[in-house]
């Protein structure tokens, strides 16, 4: 069911215009997995036009309707989850068990748009003079562009889409160029739940192309509002391009998470958080820990622990039973882990374990005597590579972890009540794990401060990236 090789526009698959197609590839072993329609210029003015002209009927339909196409949406997810999840792994190589995670991941975020779109916040204030009302209501923005990474292919078009849809907005998504197949089984999904037409397009496009299709969504008239998840020098350069027509962004960039373990901290309990955060995906997450700090006095109780817990992954391909570290999703961003980790072994880091390349696997890596001068800690590594570095006082773990120009995730552990409201209020981050590093869900905003993005996804808060609010006053009452 899932083997679809064309773009998805106004509820057709549809060949490039052009006839050009690209190649997707299993980054584990290289094997050709299909080779789909590479969408142009040309074809995605086609996708905007009839988003355009499908959000002036859906933006009519009644909240009700779209929590019914949102509920049977999060269904058919779930539905075919293993299906989903084995597409993920060929084109993506994350371990089956991670890829189903996430295919549940997505319906979640359908599931609780569902609900959320039946409760609009629009507001009655009271007016300063007599015989007037003062009011205010929730419109949708309109067509919804979107730019998708590769590390997360359907949780993320899932978190955007069905906030968009919950609003009433129509959209246009772009998957990342390594992983598009998930993208186009996800537009299946979205055609099986009997979406009308147009209201969600699909359009896949090469590398070579992915310039070109992102300018036009930033200088499109029709395009109301970009949202981009994926690097932060990217997001810089399409806010700048949405300027020129003064066009509403949803950015969510990257990260450089600080990962602080205190004194008070429950070492087991911080170990097996790292664990989550530092390899899931192989590292290839925007919240992972990449700046580890453990305060001096368990830090050699800590490292053994995580050492040990360490050496029990598994690499390997994603779909082989047992695997809990799939591959580096290509040759450029393996040869930049391997750059990294040899500049900060230059710096002065101490190599503990891994450090090298198993095929196109990058073997689970920890460093010691990190600080903060090294490439590891400055930069975002993106791969499953642990940077350790130890601090003396509370102070100066807080100073380290604000030290950067990222702000979208940090996490730390402590069992000190005081200390952890101080801490919790004292980073610089859009959201804080303490003691737990699940920090998204569907029904929690997820976003960062600084050079991490512009506003949040997920909870009722992800509505606000995809409406405008409108001010009402009626007078002669």
């Amino acid at each position: 069911m899932f083997n679809q090789t064309q773009g998805f526009v106004n509820g057709e698959w549809k060949d490039s215009i052009s006839g050009d197609t690209f190649e997707v590839r299993n980054p584990f072993n290289d094997e050709l997995v299909e080779t789909i329609a590479d969408y142009g210029v040309e074809d995605t003015e086609l996708a905007i036009e009839e988003a355009s002209k499908a959000f002036k009927t859906w933006r009519k339909t009644t909240p009700k309707v779209r929590s019914v196409y949102l509920r049977k949406i999060g269904d058919l997810l779930l539905e075919h989850k293993d299906a989903l999840a084995a597409l993920m792994t060929k084109e993506q190589g994350k371990p089956l068990q991670e890829a189903a995670g996430e295919v549940a991941f997505s319906a979640g975020f359908f599931h609780f748009f569902s609900e959320e779109c039946k409760r609009p916040d629009g507001e009655m204030i009271p007016a300063a003079a007599p015989g007037k009302q003062f009011m205010t209501l929730r419109e949708p923005l309109g067509v919804a562009a979107m730019v998708l990474p590769w590390n997360f292919p359907i949780g993320m078009p899932a978190r955007k889409v069905a906030a968009a849809l919950a609003a009433g907005c129509t959209c246009v998504v772009k998957p990342a160029e390594d992983t598009p197949l998930i993208s186009l089984a996800f537009a299946k999904i979205i055609e099986l739940a009997g979406v009308p037409s147009g209201v969600v397009n699909v359009i896949p496009c090469s590398r070579k192309k992915v310039q070109q299709v992102g300018t036009l969504f930033c200088e499109s008239p029709k395009v109301a509002v970009v949202s981009f998840t994926g690097s932060t020098e990217v997001g810089k350069h399409l806010y700048s391009l949405c300027g020129k027509s003064v066009k509403r962004v949803a950015l969510e960039l990257g990260g450089n998470a600080p990962f602080i373990v205190f004194k008070s901290a429950d070492v087991d309990l911080a170990v097996q958080g790292l664990m989550a955060a530092k390899y899931r995906n192989s590292g290839q997450t925007c919240v992972t820990a990449n700046r580890i700090m453990v305060h001096k006095d368990i830090y050699e109780e800590f490292l053994e622990k995580f050492k040990a817990s360490s050496s029990t992954l598994k690499i390997g391909n994603g779909a082989e039973s047992g695997t809990t570290q799939g591959p580096i999703i290509n040759e450029k961003q393996l040869s930049r882990v391997v750059r990294i980790v040899a500049e900060s072994l230059e710096q002065g880091a101490v190599l503990e374990m891994g450090g090298k390349t198993e095929g196109c696997c990058y073997l689970p890596t920890i460093l010691t005597k990190v600080t903060p001068d090294m490439t590891c800690w400055k930069e975002e590594i993106f791969g499953p590579v642990a940077a350790i570095g130890t601090f003396d006082t509370e102070e100066e773990a807080v100073e380290e972890a604000n030290n950067s120009d990222r702000g979208l995730a940090g996490y730390f552990f402590s069992t000190d009540y005081s200390q952890i409201w101080r801490v919790a209020k004292s980073l610089e981050m859009g959201m804080v794990g303490i003691n737990d590093t699940g920090i998204s869900n569907p029904e929690t905003p997820f976003g960062g401060y600084k050079t991490s993005g512009i506003g949040k996804e997920g909870s009722k808060l992800g509505l606000d990236e995809y409406s405008n609010v409108k001010f009402i006053d009626m007078g002669g009452l």
